[in-house]
């Protein structure tokens, strides 16, 4: 089984000792090592665990014969400088998963351009502290939605805060879910 861990580990910025501490449970940056270079033999479970930590599906860890991979081809720096990246690196496609969530933006507003979609991730209650002072998508009744910049949790209130000047923040009690914005994919 040929396998992309080093190839997505690295599109992630992570080093192996990151992706070790991430695994469930955690394990040694030797053994991602060993598990990237197969010397370790590669079990669905590894792939499993090393996927999850990765925050991938499995599938993306391993190589397919008939599978296009986007390469890296430059790389844009602060200065405005663009350079060939060292090393071979590959791009990662958004990947929908069962708990993403989609916004299309149909009028610009804020830092958000017609035709952007926000690729959010769903969050349970116990995990809204993860998304404060992030973009969300807050769920309302009668299919309603609030949408921006989570300000503040307490009691049992999220307070919202819209893109745009000018708007006003919302107070939306206990709802069941929340989705924090994870990507953007803009068309130029």
């Amino acid at each position: 089984m040929q396998s992309r861990i080093r190839d997505v580990r690295r599109a992630k910025g992570l080093t192996l000792a990151e992706v070790a501490e991430r695994c469930d449970p955690p394990t040694t940056a030797q053994t991602i090592g060993r598990l990237e270079t197969g010397t370790r033999t590669l079990s669905i479970d590894w792939v499993n665990r090393i996927a999850a930590a990765l925050d991938v599906d499995s599938a993306d860890l391993l190589a397919h014969a008939d599978a296009d991979e986007a390469g890296v081809d430059a790389l844009l720096a602060a200065d405005g400088h663009a350079r060939a990246p060292t090393k071979r690196l590959i791009a990662l496609p958004p990947a929908s998963r069962a708990d993403t969530v989609i916004v299309r933006v149909t009028g610009g507003v804020g830092d958000y351009r017609s035709g952007d979609e926000i690729w959010c991730r769903r969050l349970d209650a116990d995990q809204f502290g993860q998304a404060l002072n992030r973009d969300v998508l807050v769920p309302r009744p009668a299919g309603r939605y609030a949408f921006g910049r989570m300000i503040d949790r307490s009691d049992g209130q999220l307070l919202i805060l819209p893109p745009g000047p000018g708007n006003r923040q919302s107070v939306v009690r206990d709802p069941g879910w929340i989705a924090v914005a994870e990507r953007l994919v803009r068309t130029l």
